[in-house]
Protein backbone atom coordinates (compact mmCIF):
# COMPACT_ATOMS: atom_id res chain seq x y z
CA UNK A 1 0.00 0.00 0.00
CA UNK A 2 1.28 3.46 -0.90
CA UNK A 3 0.88 6.02 1.90
CA UNK A 4 0.74 9.77 1.43
CA UNK A 5 2.96 12.34 3.14
CA UNK A 6 1.31 13.17 6.53
CA UNK A 7 0.67 16.83 5.69
CA UNK A 8 -1.12 15.87 2.47
CA UNK A 9 -2.99 13.10 4.30
CA UNK A 10 -4.29 15.54 6.92
CA UNK A 11 -5.34 17.97 4.20
CA UNK A 12 -7.27 15.21 2.41
CA UNK A 13 -9.01 14.20 5.66
CA UNK A 14 -10.04 17.80 6.32
CA UNK A 15 -11.32 18.32 2.78
CA UNK A 16 -13.32 15.08 2.90
CA UNK A 17 -15.00 16.10 6.17
CA UNK A 18 -15.33 19.85 5.79
CA UNK A 19 -15.63 20.66 2.07
CA UNK A 20 -16.73 17.74 -0.09
CA UNK A 21 -19.96 16.87 1.83
CA UNK A 22 -21.13 20.48 1.38
CA UNK A 23 -20.30 20.82 -2.31
CA UNK A 24 -17.25 22.99 -1.65
CA UNK A 25 -13.71 22.85 -2.98
CA UNK A 26 -10.64 25.09 -2.96
CA UNK A 27 -12.12 27.35 -5.64
CA UNK A 28 -14.94 28.31 -3.27
CA UNK A 29 -12.42 29.19 -0.57
CA UNK A 30 -10.50 31.36 -3.03
CA UNK A 31 -13.70 33.14 -4.03
CA UNK A 32 -14.63 33.86 -0.39
CA UNK A 33 -11.17 35.26 0.33
CA UNK A 34 -11.33 37.35 -2.85
CA UNK A 35 -14.64 38.81 -1.61
CA UNK A 36 -12.93 39.90 1.60
CA UNK A 37 -9.93 41.34 -0.24
CA UNK A 38 -12.22 43.32 -2.55
CA UNK A 39 -11.87 45.94 0.18
CA UNK A 40 -8.35 46.64 1.34
CA UNK A 41 -7.48 44.51 4.36
CA UNK A 42 -4.15 43.46 5.87
CA UNK A 43 -5.06 39.82 6.43
CA UNK A 44 -7.93 37.36 6.15
CA UNK A 45 -8.56 33.69 6.81
CA UNK A 46 -11.20 30.97 6.83
CA UNK A 47 -11.22 28.40 9.64
CA UNK A 48 -13.27 25.23 9.16
CA UNK A 49 -13.68 22.80 12.06
CA UNK A 50 -15.30 19.43 12.72
CA UNK A 51 -15.31 18.18 16.31
CA UNK A 52 -16.67 14.92 17.65
CA UNK A 53 -16.48 14.46 21.43
CA UNK A 54 -17.54 11.90 24.00
CA UNK A 55 -17.53 11.84 27.79
CA UNK A 56 -18.26 9.28 30.51
CA UNK A 57 -18.40 9.83 34.27
CA UNK A 58 -18.61 7.46 37.22
CA UNK A 59 -19.76 8.22 40.75
CA UNK A 60 -20.72 5.94 43.63
CA UNK A 61 -19.68 2.92 41.59
CA UNK A 62 -22.14 3.73 38.81
CA UNK A 63 -21.56 5.28 35.40
CA UNK A 64 -24.08 8.08 35.82
CA UNK A 65 -23.59 10.16 32.69
CA UNK A 66 -22.50 9.68 29.12
CA UNK A 67 -22.43 12.30 26.41
CA UNK A 68 -21.70 12.45 22.71
CA UNK A 69 -21.70 15.50 20.46
CA UNK A 70 -20.75 16.63 16.98
CA UNK A 71 -20.08 20.26 16.12
CA UNK A 72 -18.93 21.80 12.87
CA UNK A 73 -18.76 25.21 11.30
CA UNK A 74 -16.60 27.93 9.79
CA UNK A 75 -15.15 31.16 11.12
CA UNK A 76 -14.31 34.02 8.75
CA UNK A 77 -11.93 36.80 9.74
CA UNK A 78 -10.65 40.03 8.21
CA UNK A 79 -7.92 42.17 9.77
CA UNK A 80 -7.17 45.81 9.05
CA UNK A 81 -4.54 47.48 11.20
CA UNK A 82 -5.44 46.62 14.79
CA UNK A 83 -9.09 45.98 13.95
CA UNK A 84 -10.56 42.52 13.51
CA UNK A 85 -13.95 41.66 11.99
CA UNK A 86 -15.12 38.12 12.63
CA UNK A 87 -18.18 36.11 11.65
CA UNK A 88 -19.00 32.44 12.05
CA UNK A 89 -21.66 29.94 11.09
CA UNK A 90 -22.50 26.34 11.88
CA UNK A 91 -23.93 26.12 8.36
CA UNK A 92 -21.12 25.13 6.02
CA UNK A 93 -22.30 26.19 2.55
CA UNK A 94 -21.21 28.43 -0.27
CA UNK A 95 -23.98 30.91 0.53
CA UNK A 96 -23.12 31.27 4.23
CA UNK A 97 -19.40 31.41 3.45
CA UNK A 98 -19.82 34.26 0.97
CA UNK A 99 -22.28 36.06 3.25
CA UNK A 100 -19.75 35.96 6.11
CA UNK A 101 -16.97 37.12 3.77
CA UNK A 102 -18.99 40.16 2.65
CA UNK A 103 -19.84 40.96 6.25
CA UNK A 104 -16.27 41.01 7.59
CA UNK A 105 -14.74 42.91 4.66
CA UNK A 106 -16.55 46.05 5.83
CA UNK A 107 -13.79 46.47 8.42
CA UNK A 108 -11.75 48.37 5.85
CA UNK A 109 -12.25 52.05 6.61
CA UNK A 110 -11.48 53.02 3.04
CA UNK A 111 -14.38 50.98 1.69
CA UNK A 112 -12.87 51.16 -1.81
CA UNK A 113 -12.85 48.33 -4.29
CA UNK A 114 -9.41 46.81 -4.73
CA UNK A 115 -8.08 44.74 -7.61
CA UNK A 116 -6.20 41.73 -6.31
CA UNK A 117 -4.36 38.92 -8.00
CA UNK A 118 -5.19 35.46 -6.70
CA UNK A 119 -2.18 34.18 -4.72
CA UNK A 120 -0.49 30.93 -5.63
CA UNK A 121 -1.65 27.92 -3.63
CA UNK A 122 0.85 26.77 -1.01
CA UNK A 123 0.55 23.99 1.51
CA UNK A 124 1.65 25.13 4.97
CA UNK A 125 4.63 23.36 6.45
CA UNK A 126 3.88 21.31 9.52
CA UNK A 127 5.05 18.42 11.66
CA UNK A 128 3.77 14.97 12.58
CA UNK A 129 3.58 15.13 16.37
CA UNK A 130 0.71 12.68 16.86
CA UNK A 131 -1.30 10.12 14.91
CA UNK A 132 -4.47 11.44 13.30
CA UNK A 133 -6.67 8.79 14.87
CA UNK A 134 -10.21 9.03 16.17
CA UNK A 135 -9.68 8.21 19.87
CA UNK A 136 -13.39 7.66 20.47
CA UNK A 137 -13.26 4.48 18.39
CA UNK A 138 -10.13 3.08 20.05
CA UNK A 139 -12.23 1.45 22.81
CA UNK A 140 -15.83 0.26 22.67
CA UNK A 141 -18.43 1.44 25.19
CA UNK A 142 -18.17 -1.68 27.34
CA UNK A 143 -14.40 -1.29 27.66
CA UNK A 144 -14.76 2.40 28.60
CA UNK A 145 -17.19 1.55 31.39
CA UNK A 146 -14.90 -1.22 32.64
CA UNK A 147 -11.97 1.20 32.65
CA UNK A 148 -13.85 3.61 34.93
CA UNK A 149 -14.99 0.76 37.17
CA UNK A 150 -11.38 -0.39 37.47
CA UNK A 151 -10.39 3.11 38.62
CA UNK A 152 -13.10 3.09 41.28
CA UNK A 153 -12.26 -0.40 42.56
CA UNK A 154 -8.53 0.29 42.65
CA UNK A 155 -8.98 3.54 44.58
CA UNK A 156 -11.21 1.90 47.21
CA UNK A 157 -8.76 -0.96 47.63
CA UNK A 158 -5.93 1.44 48.48
CA UNK A 159 -7.27 2.50 51.89
CA UNK A 160 -10.45 1.99 53.95
CA UNK A 161 -10.65 5.75 54.51
CA UNK A 162 -11.53 6.29 50.83
CA UNK A 163 -15.22 7.19 51.07
CA UNK A 164 -16.04 8.27 47.55
CA UNK A 165 -14.50 7.98 44.09
CA UNK A 166 -15.36 9.99 40.98
CA UNK A 167 -13.81 9.27 37.58
CA UNK A 168 -14.21 10.76 34.14
CA UNK A 169 -13.10 9.73 30.66
CA UNK A 170 -13.14 12.24 27.80
CA UNK A 171 -12.24 11.78 24.12
CA UNK A 172 -12.19 14.26 21.25
CA UNK A 173 -11.58 14.03 17.52
CA UNK A 174 -10.90 17.47 16.07
CA UNK A 175 -10.26 18.25 12.37
CA UNK A 176 -9.42 21.78 11.20
CA UNK A 177 -8.79 23.39 7.83
CA UNK A 178 -7.30 26.88 7.45
CA UNK A 179 -7.25 28.92 4.24
CA UNK A 180 -5.40 32.24 4.33
CA UNK A 181 -5.45 35.29 2.10
CA UNK A 182 -1.84 34.68 1.03
CA UNK A 183 -2.79 31.34 -0.56
CA UNK A 184 -1.74 29.19 2.39
CA UNK A 185 -3.75 26.03 3.00
CA UNK A 186 -3.22 24.07 6.24
CA UNK A 187 -4.97 21.24 8.04
CA UNK A 188 -4.65 19.27 11.25
CA UNK A 189 -6.25 16.14 12.69
CA UNK A 190 -6.12 16.36 16.50
CA UNK A 191 -6.97 13.51 18.87
CA UNK A 192 -7.26 14.34 22.57
CA UNK A 193 -8.06 12.14 25.57
CA UNK A 194 -8.12 12.61 29.33
CA UNK A 195 -8.76 10.38 32.34
CA UNK A 196 -9.50 12.11 35.65
CA UNK A 197 -9.78 10.71 39.17
CA UNK A 198 -11.12 12.46 42.29
CA UNK A 199 -11.05 10.79 45.70
CA UNK A 200 -12.74 11.86 48.93
CA UNK A 201 -11.21 10.38 52.08
CA UNK A 202 -12.88 10.50 55.50
CA UNK A 203 -11.49 10.07 59.00
CA UNK A 204 -13.05 11.02 62.34
CA UNK A 205 -15.67 13.15 60.62
CA UNK A 206 -13.12 15.04 58.54
CA UNK A 207 -13.28 14.81 54.74
CA UNK A 208 -10.53 15.78 52.29
CA UNK A 209 -10.19 15.65 48.51
CA UNK A 210 -7.39 14.49 46.24
CA UNK A 211 -7.18 14.33 42.47
CA UNK A 212 -5.11 12.76 39.71
CA UNK A 213 -5.25 12.08 36.01
CA UNK A 214 -3.58 12.53 32.68
CA UNK A 215 -3.92 12.40 28.94
CA UNK A 216 -2.64 13.68 25.64
CA UNK A 217 -3.00 13.35 21.87
CA UNK A 218 -3.33 9.59 21.44
CA UNK A 219 -5.87 6.78 21.75
CA UNK A 220 -7.54 5.40 24.87
CA UNK A 221 -5.24 2.36 24.91
CA UNK A 222 -2.71 4.69 26.55
CA UNK A 223 -4.58 4.22 29.82
CA UNK A 224 -3.10 0.86 30.73
CA UNK A 225 -2.91 -0.62 34.23
CA UNK A 226 0.31 1.26 35.03
CA UNK A 227 -1.12 4.68 34.16
CA UNK A 228 -4.40 3.98 35.94
CA UNK A 229 -2.51 2.95 39.09
CA UNK A 230 -0.35 6.09 38.86
CA UNK A 231 -3.37 8.42 38.68
CA UNK A 232 -5.24 6.57 41.45
CA UNK A 233 -2.22 6.57 43.76
CA UNK A 234 -1.75 10.30 43.20
CA UNK A 235 -5.37 11.06 44.09
CA UNK A 236 -5.48 8.76 47.14
CA UNK A 237 -2.14 10.00 48.47
CA UNK A 238 -3.23 13.62 48.18
CA UNK A 239 -6.54 13.00 49.97
CA UNK A 240 -4.95 10.97 52.80
CA UNK A 241 -2.15 13.50 53.21
CA UNK A 242 -4.66 16.30 53.61
CA UNK A 243 -6.48 14.32 56.33
CA UNK A 244 -3.39 14.88 58.50
CA UNK A 245 -2.85 18.50 57.48
CA UNK A 246 -2.64 21.41 59.90
CA UNK A 247 -3.39 25.10 59.33
CA UNK A 248 -0.72 26.72 57.17
CA UNK A 249 1.59 29.33 58.76
CA UNK A 250 1.48 32.77 57.16
CA UNK A 251 4.13 35.34 56.37
CA UNK A 252 7.09 35.95 54.09
CA UNK A 253 9.18 32.82 53.69
CA UNK A 254 11.15 30.50 51.43
CA UNK A 255 8.91 28.42 49.16
CA UNK A 256 10.03 25.30 47.29
CA UNK A 257 7.84 24.21 44.40
CA UNK A 258 7.80 20.59 43.29
CA UNK A 259 8.31 19.48 39.66
CA UNK A 260 5.65 19.06 36.97
CA UNK A 261 2.17 20.47 37.62
CA UNK A 262 3.39 23.30 39.93
CA UNK A 263 4.57 24.80 36.64
CA UNK A 264 1.00 26.12 36.48
CA UNK A 265 2.31 28.99 38.61
CA UNK A 266 4.92 29.70 35.92
CA UNK A 267 2.22 29.52 33.24
CA UNK A 268 -0.07 32.00 34.98
CA UNK A 269 2.36 34.36 36.65
CA UNK A 270 4.86 34.65 33.79
CA UNK A 271 3.52 32.96 30.64
CA UNK A 272 0.47 35.15 30.15
CA UNK A 273 2.62 38.22 30.64
CA UNK A 274 4.75 37.14 27.66
CA UNK A 275 1.84 36.91 25.20
CA UNK A 276 2.17 39.35 22.32
CA UNK A 277 -1.16 41.16 22.61
CA UNK A 278 -0.52 42.31 26.18
CA UNK A 279 2.99 43.48 25.28
CA UNK A 280 1.96 45.28 22.10
CA UNK A 281 -0.60 47.24 24.11
CA UNK A 282 1.94 47.94 26.88
CA UNK A 283 -0.28 46.31 29.49
CA UNK A 284 2.16 43.58 30.58
CA UNK A 285 4.77 43.88 33.29
CA UNK A 286 7.22 42.56 30.63
CA UNK A 287 6.39 45.17 27.96
CA UNK A 288 9.42 46.71 26.25
CA UNK A 289 11.90 44.58 28.18
CA UNK A 290 13.35 42.35 25.43
CA UNK A 291 17.08 41.95 26.11
CA UNK A 292 16.76 42.84 29.79
CA UNK A 293 17.35 40.60 32.76
CA UNK A 294 13.96 39.61 34.13
CA UNK A 295 14.96 36.51 36.09
CA UNK A 296 17.79 35.00 38.08
CA UNK A 297 20.69 33.38 36.25
CA UNK A 298 19.90 29.81 35.30
CA UNK A 299 16.21 30.51 34.64
CA UNK A 300 15.30 29.47 31.08
CA UNK A 301 11.62 29.39 30.10
CA UNK A 302 10.28 27.92 26.86
CA UNK A 303 6.94 27.59 25.13
CA UNK A 304 7.11 24.53 22.90
CA UNK A 305 4.23 23.33 20.75
CA UNK A 306 6.33 20.61 19.10
CA UNK A 307 6.55 17.95 21.85
CA UNK A 308 5.14 14.67 20.55
CA UNK A 309 1.73 13.57 21.87
CA UNK A 310 1.50 16.37 24.43
CA UNK A 311 -1.84 17.95 25.32
CA UNK A 312 -0.65 21.44 24.38
CA UNK A 313 1.08 20.45 21.12
CA UNK A 314 -0.20 21.18 17.61
CA UNK A 315 1.09 20.29 14.14
CA UNK A 316 -0.04 23.75 13.02
CA UNK A 317 -1.64 26.49 15.07
CA UNK A 318 -5.14 27.80 14.36
CA UNK A 319 -3.82 30.26 11.78
CA UNK A 320 -1.99 27.59 9.78
CA UNK A 321 1.49 28.39 11.09
CA UNK A 322 3.75 25.50 12.12
CA UNK A 323 4.30 25.39 15.88
CA UNK A 324 7.78 26.09 17.24
CA UNK A 325 10.10 25.65 20.19
CA UNK A 326 10.26 29.24 21.42
CA UNK A 327 12.86 30.34 23.97
CA UNK A 328 11.18 33.15 25.93
CA UNK A 329 13.67 33.67 28.76
CA UNK A 330 17.26 32.41 28.47
CA UNK A 331 19.53 32.35 31.52
CA UNK A 332 17.41 35.13 33.01
CA UNK A 333 17.33 37.38 29.91
CA UNK A 334 14.00 38.08 28.16
CA UNK A 335 14.37 36.92 24.55
CA UNK A 336 10.94 36.90 22.92
CA UNK A 337 7.18 37.09 23.22
CA UNK A 338 4.55 34.57 22.13
CA UNK A 339 3.00 35.77 18.86
CA UNK A 340 0.01 35.19 16.62
CA UNK A 341 -0.07 36.68 13.11
CA UNK A 342 -1.84 39.94 13.95
CA UNK A 343 0.37 40.97 16.85
CA UNK A 344 3.52 39.76 15.10
CA UNK A 345 2.75 42.00 12.12
CA UNK A 346 2.05 45.04 14.29
CA UNK A 347 5.18 44.43 16.40
CA UNK A 348 7.30 43.76 13.29
CA UNK A 349 8.09 40.26 14.53
CA UNK A 350 7.45 36.78 13.16
CA UNK A 351 4.55 34.53 14.19
CA UNK A 352 5.70 31.89 16.67
CA UNK A 353 2.99 29.29 16.00
CA UNK A 354 0.88 30.46 18.96
CA UNK A 355 -2.27 31.69 17.22
CA UNK A 356 -4.98 29.68 18.97
CA UNK A 357 -8.77 29.70 19.29
CA UNK A 358 -11.28 27.62 21.21
CA UNK A 359 -13.34 26.82 18.12
CA UNK A 360 -14.54 28.09 14.74
CA UNK A 361 -16.82 30.45 16.68
CA UNK A 362 -13.84 32.37 18.12
CA UNK A 363 -11.14 34.62 16.68
CA UNK A 364 -7.52 33.58 17.31
CA UNK A 365 -5.18 35.27 19.76
CA UNK A 366 -1.67 34.55 21.09
CA UNK A 367 -1.85 31.62 23.53
CA UNK A 368 0.61 29.27 25.19
CA UNK A 369 1.09 25.62 24.15
CA UNK A 370 3.46 23.72 26.50
CA UNK A 371 5.22 26.22 28.79
CA UNK A 372 8.01 25.07 31.06
CA UNK A 373 11.31 25.92 32.73
CA UNK A 374 14.45 23.93 31.99
CA UNK A 375 16.16 22.03 34.78
CA UNK A 376 19.34 22.94 36.64
CA UNK A 377 21.96 20.94 38.51
CA UNK A 378 20.61 20.67 42.05
CA UNK A 379 19.31 17.43 43.54
CA UNK A 380 15.68 17.91 44.69
CA UNK A 381 16.38 16.52 48.18
CA UNK A 382 19.18 19.07 48.56
CA UNK A 383 16.77 21.90 47.74
CA UNK A 384 14.20 20.80 50.34
CA UNK A 385 16.99 20.28 52.88
CA UNK A 386 18.11 23.90 52.36
CA UNK A 387 14.87 25.30 53.85
CA UNK A 388 15.35 26.68 57.36
CA UNK A 389 11.66 27.52 57.77
CA UNK A 390 9.31 27.48 54.84
CA UNK A 391 6.81 25.79 52.58
CA UNK A 392 7.24 22.86 50.20
CA UNK A 393 4.33 22.90 47.71
CA UNK A 394 3.91 19.84 45.50
CA UNK A 395 0.48 20.46 43.98
CA UNK A 396 -1.70 23.42 43.14
CA UNK A 397 -5.36 24.17 42.72
CA UNK A 398 -6.70 27.43 41.30
CA UNK A 399 -4.96 30.75 40.88
CA UNK A 400 -5.17 34.13 39.19
CA UNK A 401 -2.84 36.84 37.93
CA UNK A 402 -3.07 40.53 37.09
CA UNK A 403 -1.19 40.87 33.78
CA UNK A 404 -0.44 44.58 34.19
CA UNK A 405 1.09 44.41 37.65
CA UNK A 406 2.25 40.79 37.48
CA UNK A 407 0.72 40.04 40.89
CA UNK A 408 -0.51 36.47 41.40
CA UNK A 409 -2.37 34.43 44.03
CA UNK A 410 -2.30 30.62 44.03
CA UNK A 411 -3.76 28.01 46.36
CA UNK A 412 -1.66 24.96 47.21
CA UNK A 413 -3.70 21.74 47.23
CA UNK A 414 -0.82 19.71 48.70
CA UNK A 415 1.95 21.34 50.73
CA UNK A 416 4.23 20.69 53.69
CA UNK A 417 5.79 22.77 56.44
CA UNK A 418 9.58 22.39 56.59
CA UNK A 419 11.97 23.31 59.39
CA UNK A 420 15.74 22.85 59.41
CA UNK A 421 15.56 20.89 56.17
CA UNK A 422 13.04 18.34 57.49
CA UNK A 423 9.41 17.96 56.43
CA UNK A 424 7.35 18.42 59.61
CA UNK A 425 3.72 17.99 58.59
CA UNK A 426 1.29 18.64 55.72
CA UNK A 427 -0.51 21.99 55.73
CA UNK A 428 -3.90 23.13 54.47
CA UNK A 429 -5.12 26.51 53.29
CA UNK A 430 -1.79 27.84 52.02
CA UNK A 431 -1.98 30.56 49.38
CA UNK A 432 1.12 31.84 47.64
CA UNK A 433 1.13 35.54 46.83
CA UNK A 434 3.74 37.29 44.72
CA UNK A 435 4.68 39.21 41.61
CA UNK A 436 5.66 37.22 38.51
CA UNK A 437 8.66 39.27 37.30
CA UNK A 438 9.85 39.75 40.89
CA UNK A 439 9.44 36.07 41.77
CA UNK A 440 11.68 35.07 38.84
CA UNK A 441 14.52 37.14 40.29
CA UNK A 442 14.15 35.34 43.64
CA UNK A 443 14.84 31.85 42.27
CA UNK A 444 17.92 30.63 44.13
CA UNK A 445 18.03 26.87 43.42
CA UNK A 446 16.92 24.91 40.34
CA UNK A 447 16.52 21.13 40.45
CA UNK A 448 17.70 18.57 37.91
CA UNK A 449 14.26 16.91 37.82
CA UNK A 450 12.37 18.93 35.19
CA UNK A 451 9.04 17.23 34.47
CA UNK A 452 5.99 18.06 32.42
CA UNK A 453 2.52 17.68 33.89
CA UNK A 454 0.58 14.48 33.22
CA UNK A 455 -1.67 16.07 30.60
CA UNK A 456 -4.57 17.75 32.38
CA UNK A 457 -4.15 21.49 31.79
CA UNK A 458 -6.74 23.83 30.29
CA UNK A 459 -6.04 27.55 29.95
CA UNK A 460 -8.66 30.29 29.92
CA UNK A 461 -8.23 33.72 28.35
CA UNK A 462 -10.91 36.25 27.36
CA UNK A 463 -13.58 33.57 27.62
CA UNK A 464 -11.77 31.02 25.46
CA UNK A 465 -10.41 27.69 26.75
CA UNK A 466 -7.66 25.65 25.07
CA UNK A 467 -5.65 22.58 26.15
CA UNK A 468 -2.12 23.35 27.37
CA UNK A 469 0.85 21.76 29.08
CA UNK A 470 3.07 23.05 31.89
CA UNK A 471 6.26 21.90 33.56
CA UNK A 472 9.25 22.78 35.69
CA UNK A 473 11.92 21.30 37.94
CA UNK A 474 11.95 21.62 41.73
CA UNK A 475 12.50 25.34 42.46
CA UNK A 476 13.49 27.31 45.53
CA UNK A 477 12.10 30.85 45.59
CA UNK A 478 13.04 33.13 48.49
CA UNK A 479 10.85 35.80 50.04
CA UNK A 480 7.41 34.84 48.81
CA UNK A 481 4.36 35.74 50.85
CA UNK A 482 2.31 32.81 52.09
CA UNK A 483 -1.21 33.44 53.30
CA UNK A 484 -2.36 30.78 55.73
CA UNK A 485 -4.89 30.00 58.38
CA UNK A 486 -2.55 29.85 61.35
Amino acid sequence: MISREPTIERLATAQNLLLTPFGLDESHLSRALAEIKAHKVDDADLYFQYTRSEGWSLEEGIVKTGSFSIDQGVGVRAVSGEKTAFAYSDDISEASLLDAARTVRSISSAGKTARVKAPARKIAGSRSLYNGIDPISTLDSTAKVKLLEKVEQLARSRDPRVAQVMAGLASEYDVVLVARADGTLAADVRPLVRLSVTVIAEQNGRREVGSGGGGGRFGLAYFDDAHIAEYVDQAVKSALTNLDSRPAPAGEMTVVLGPGWPGILLHEAIGHGLEGDFNRKGSSAFSGRIGERVAAKGVTVLDDGTIADRRGSLNVDDEGNATQRNVLIEDGILKAYIQDSLNARLMKAKPTGNGRRESYAHAPMPRMTNTYMLGGKRVPEEIVASIKKGLYATNFGGGQVDITSGKFVFSASEAYWVENGKIQYPVKGATIVGNGPDALTRVTMIGNDMALDSGVGTCGKEGQSVPVGVGQPTLRIDGLTVGGTA
